[in-house]
Parts: C-alpha cells; structure tokens; sequence
C-alpha cells in the first residue's frame, strides 16, 4: 500500500495540473532542456554544514551551476522539515534519507542504477522494486572493535580472528596478561537495554543477519521477516559468541553500563574490545581526546564478528544517502551526484568532512581513527550489509535488547537466550 504521504504528493501534483492545465499545455521544452542555474539539496548533518558549503562552492567553481544548500538543525526531524518543502511544492532537486525513510516516498524517486558511480561502491540504497535510490556520502562499520597496541602485547594477529576458535584464543590470551597491562576487562560490551538497546538489539544482533555474506544476500533477514524465524544452527553459534562477550566483558558495565562509560573505557586503554561502531572514532579524538591521549593515542582496528569459521567480512552502511526526486532537474541532480563520487568532491567529503568514502577507487582517507581500517575492508571487497535496518521498527531496540539484558544478569542460559529471541521475534510479528 502507497505511503500517505506520497498519496499526498500525487494528490497535490493532480490539483496543479488541473488548475494550471492550460499553462502546462503552452510550455513545449522540458524543463532538463533549459539551462540549469541553481540546484536546491538538502543537508541533514548540521556537523558538517561548513564542509558541505565548501562542496558547493567547489561545485559552482567547476561547473558555474550553483548549489543552494538547504539546512536541518541538529535534533530536528529531518523528514518533516522535508515534508513542508514537499507539500509547499518547493522540493529540493536533492534530498536526503536513511533507510526507513524511502517509503515515505515511494515510487516518486528516480532510479540512478545506470549511473556510473553505482558501479563503484556497495553502500548505494537499493529497493526491491524501484532500484538504486541512493547515493551514498558516507560510510560506517558495525565490527568488533580492538587497541592494537594490546593485541600485539599479547600476540594477537587480528588478521587470525575469523573463526569463534580464534576469538576464543584471543581473549584467553589478552585474559591472561590482563593484569600485567593494567586492563580492566579483555571487552567493553554493555547489553543495558533501557539507553543501549539499539547497541545490542540493532547492531550487534545485525551480526547474526550478516556476519559473512555477500551484500546482497538476505537470508537470514527474509527469514525474521517471515514471522519471526531464526536459524536454529546459526543463531545457537551466534549465541556462543554473545556467551564469551558476557564472559570477558567488564562486570560494571555489562547490564548497568552507558554509552559513555563504554566508549570511555575503551579510549581510556582499558579494554582491548568494544562492540561500538567506527562512529565512535569521532569520540576519541573529541570528547574523549585527553583519556585517549594519555593511554598512546593507540592505532585501533576492527575484526569480523567470527561466530562460525571463515567469517571475514565487517558490516558496512552508508547512514544516511542522497535520492533524486523524480520532480526535480533530474538530470542536473544526477550529474552532480557523479561530481560527488569523483576527485575533488571527495577530497572535501573526506578530508574535510571526515566522512570515510564508500567508493572503492577513492585515494583520500579521513583522520578518523578507524578510516583505513574500513577504507582496507571496503577495497578488498570484505563488507556485509546492514539489513538489520529491515527489521520492523522497535524490534531491536524495544523487544530483542531485553533478551541480551537477561542473558547478560545470568537470568539465562545460552539455551535460554535462544529462547527468548525466539519468543520476542515471534511475539512482535504476531501484532504487525
């Protein structure tokens, strides 16, 4: 069934026909046969807004059309600011999107499958139906986060963790001089599910629908999708991992933990793993900067979520993309998302911006702590997909964290945890 926005949209577009019928009628050129002057896109990361005039600026320097940037402040609701453009017929040429937010719009973007920059990364949105909708700016990781400086201390070859053998080898061997290093646990893994939840319900349970498949495939997705079902001999190896996090993880912040204090943790040198994302190399050299100073300013990297052998791939996405309404100067717009995808827009995107380029062929790489890591995985081809993100929205978050809550407290065991994501997945696909 159509989104009732974009029954909104078509309703709208109707009226205006009608009402301006006989003007429509006397204009013979289309509008992409005009010359272009100014495109309108629209900017929902406040953090960057300098960075993205400067790409527009570059833009216009290059090509003499100009880029009208059109803001979002910080904490606002980036698709109802959309909307007002959308039902005041003033959409942008280029808007932006995260994953759940396509469907407001379905069926009213344009398909950029043919674009020459779609061949050369992963993170484009593509849909089922319409095809590639997005274009990816940014890029981020889902993986098992580590210092290298401990690792190598307790001579760890990270390149060796692809297997639950190897992460077990590893963790005994970090455990073992865990004391000599001054660390406070092998892992910083917190399942508070109250403020967390999206840290265990989402992203780390995203490894369980991804760890070691092609992009493309969505198996394990298609199967929670059809009511709640997990594979039983994935999910039990899954759920040995999460067994061993529980095990290794610092008892202060396993159930009772905070963003804060796990990421702090980390950056303070007192973990040799983190289950957080890439997302939180900004941390260490912002918020956290003197803690991470004072423990070496440690080279970190990530590892595969190994719970069966052979597992080598992290779980990259872009965020969020950009899409093309089909309204607007499509063709303008797209020549300008290939622009993005070439040399001197990702220069800024990624040395100013600090985004990490999701483009294979890219030759810059940002300052964040983690981007050559991620840049590595993504040229070597050893990237999974974040199809957590096609789970109904509140599962992770509000329904699958409680069971990681319980098997963390000792309220279950390995089998019981099993147990209650079957119950919770279950149980919430019975009320859609």
């Amino acid at each position: 069934m159509k989104n009732w926005k974009a029954l909104t949209l078509i309703v709208i577009l109707v009226f205006s026909t009608i009402i301006n019928g006989c003007a429509k009628e006397s204009v013979e050129v289309p509008e992409e046969e005009t010359s272009v002057e100014k495109l309108t896109l629209l900017n929902t990361k406040s953090e960057v807004t300098s960075q993205i005039n400067d790409l527009a600026a570059k833009y216009e320097q290059e090509t003499g059309i100009k880029i009208e940037v059109l803001g979002v402040e910080s904490g606002a609701n980036a698709q109802a600011t959309l909307k007002g453009y959308y039902l005041s017929d003033q959409m942008p040429d280029i808007i932006a999107c995260e994953a759940s937010s396509f469907a407001n719009w379905d069926g009213l973007l344009v398909d950029l499958s043919d674009q020459n920059w779609a061949t050369r990364t992963d993170a484009a949105y593509k849909d089922a139906t319409y095809g590639t909708l997005g274009f990816p700016y940014t890029t981020e990781a889902i993986g098992l986060a580590y210092n290298a400086n401990i690792l190598s201390a307790c001579g760890v070859d990270p390149a060796s963790i692809t297997s639950p053998g190897a992460m077990r080898a590893a963790f005994e061997a970090i455990d073992a001089k865990k004391e000599e290093l001054g660390l406070k646990a092998v892992i910083g893994y917190c399942a508070e599910p109250e403020n967390l939840g999206w840290s265990s319900g989402n992203h780390i349970f995203g490894a369980y629908i991804d760890s070691g498949l092609d992009r493309s495939d969505t198996t394990y997705i298609d199967l929670l999708n059809n009511g709640g079902q997990v594979d039983d001999t994935r999910f039990a190896d899954y759920a040995e991992m999460i067994s061993l996090f529980n095990q290794y993880s610092d008892p202060d912040l396993l159930t009772a933990g905070t963003y804060n204090d796990q990421v702090l943790g980390f950056a303070s040198g007192k973990y040799a793993f983190v289950t957080q994302g890439s997302w939180i190399g900004a941390t260490l050299v912002g918020d956290d900067a003197s803690e991470y100073q004072a423990a070496g300013s440690f080279p970190v990297g990530m590892v595969p979520y190994a719970f069966q052998d052979g597992m080598e791939t992290i779980l990259t996405s872009a965020p969020s993309w950009w899409a093309i309404p089909k309204e607007g100067q499509v063709d303008a717009a797209k020549a300008f998302l290939q622009w993005c995808s070439e040399d001197s827009a990702q220069k800024i995107l990624v040395e100013e911006a600090g985004f990490i380029s999701p483009f294979k062929d890219c030759k810059y790489v940002a300052s964040d702590p983690f981007a050559k890591v991620i840049s590595d995985y993504i040229s070597a081809g050893k990237t999974s997909s974040w199809h957590w993100m096609d789970m109904p929205e509140g599962l992770g978050q509000k329904g699958l964290a409680f069971a990681f809550h319980k098997f963390a407290a000792g309220e279950v065991d390995t089998a019981g945890f099993v147990l209650e994501i079957k119950s919770i997945a279950k149980d919430w696909y019975s009320k859609l």
